[in-house]
């Protein structure tokens, strides 16, 4: 019998040469639970388990207390189940001793929406900078993805600006006091999940802004109402923040860095050789979310540039990695608090350091930092592609980002 990723590469291979339904119909040594979480991936949950858990009562036992969300329970024959309340943080799979848990894949349904007549965007994320490669640019990588059947990249970048305008101004709404603070990165779905499902009493503490991931999927959808869109990151727990109910408008799909290496393996792409199509409309504060400590940077810049002036100036702090995360929130819950704008990364580096991340997250980092300094804007403020976008968003004044009932508000 084939196993799971086997089926998966001779299924894509399928369908990037418009194929699948032939091969399908050939199919016969297969589980049809793998082809069932490869045809219909929506019906399972970020997380499935490709067989019986084959193990000790000890290993079982270990396995169990690797979820920080109690998103696994066991079966009356002692198997994994994944709730819906799992947030895509990975460890369980990175940790099980059968290799019996994996990610969920969307590729063969994206390949059935890239094939018909609608336009699909790629959103790619911050921490793209040199995963292809150190020699495939933001433009070869444009032209890449258009190779496969996209209408074009966007880099969440842009809306990651967007972003940083918002909670800067969020910050200088809400500091007033020296006891006064904030929670972010609004950007780390393992984070936020982490304080609204374990520390709930510090929501309120949470500026209500959508990731960057929803910003950019809402912002495209507005100005072109029949696209559909496909965010491409390192990250397994944005599979599950796109099918959050309150924001499941906004991305049709979720790919990670590795599956869209496979998809250009199989096709024969190789991005380095592709045509220049580049369009540098990103801040450096937007592009250095990708890393720890890129979004209090980000926000220190722009509130200087907003608000020189400040009586009561921004202390960031940052944790890095879950367990640091829990440690920091356990302060805040003790009143230990020595900082008033504090951000959470749930893996280790921040982004750069995600799952599916295809380089190392020193490496990631330090291209993600050289792509910040290469920026010709410091701040989305002096971004003047920044400043349309949101004129064409329908955003006249950047004050304006602070309504209750804009694209970029969630419910918390």
């Amino acid at each position: 019998m084939e196993s799971f990723n086997s089926l998966y590469e001779h299924l894509l291979n399928a369908a990037i040469n418009k194929k699948i339904h032939e091969e399908i119909d050939k199919l016969t040594n297969f589980d049809p639970h793998h082809l069932d979480c490869l045809l219909n991936p929506d019906k399972h949950p970020t997380v499935i388990r490709l067989g019986n858990c084959c193990c000790s009562d000890a290993e079982r036992q270990k396995c169990d207390q690797e979820c920080d969300f109690n998103a696994m329970t066991r079966d009356e024959q002692g198997n994994v189940q994944v709730g819906d309340s799992c947030v895509g943080c990975s460890r369980c799979i990175e940790n099980c001793i059968k290799n019996n848990l994996t990610d969920r894949k969307d590729l063969l349904p994206l390949f059935e929406m890239l094939n018909s007549n609608a336009p699909v965007y790629a959103m790619i994320a911050p921490a793209f900078t040199s995963q292809y490669g150190p020699q495939v640019t933001p433009g070869k990588l444009r032209s890449a993805f258009k190779q496969i059947g996209f209408a074009g990249m966007i880099e969440v970048a842009v809306f990651a600006d967007i972003l940083t305008l918002k909670e800067s101004l969020e910050f200088d709404l809400s500091i007033k006091t020296d006891e006064d603070f904030l929670l972010t990165s609004c950007c780390c779905p393992m984070w936020i999940a982490m304080i609204k499902k374990i520390y709930n009493d510090l929501v309120p503490h949470i500026p209500p802004s959508v990731s960057p991931m929803v910003a950019c999927g809402r912002g495209i959808k507005k100005l072109h109402p029949d696209v559909k869109t496909v965010f491409i990151g390192p990250c397994v727990a944005k599979k599950a923040e796109a099918r959050e109910k309150d924001i499941d408008d906004a991305v049709d799909f979720v790919l990670t860095f590795q599956e869209v290496a496979d998809i250009f393996r199989l096709a024969g792409i190789e991005p380095e050789k592709m045509e220049e199509d580049l369009r540098d409309h990103s801040s450096k504060a937007g592009r250095i979310y990708a890393r720890t400590g890129g979004v209090s940077e980000a926000i220190q810049s722009t509130l200087d540039y907003l608000r020189p002036n400040r009586s009561i100036p921004l202390k960031s702090k940052q944790a890095n990695g879950i367990a640091k995360c829990k440690e920091l929130l356990n302060e805040i819950k003790d009143g230990n608090i020595t900082a008033n704008f504090l951000e959470g990364m749930g893996c280790v580096g921040g982004c750069v350091g995600g799952p599916k991340r295809i380089l190392d997250k020193e490496q990631g980092t330090d291209y993600v930092n050289d792509y910040g300094d290469e920026a010709s804007y410091r701040t989305p403020v002096d971004n003047p592609y920044v400043m349309e976008l949101l004129k064409r968003l329908g955003y006249d004044t950047i004050e304006s980002l602070l309504e209750s009932d804009n694209m970029f508000v969630r419910k918390m």
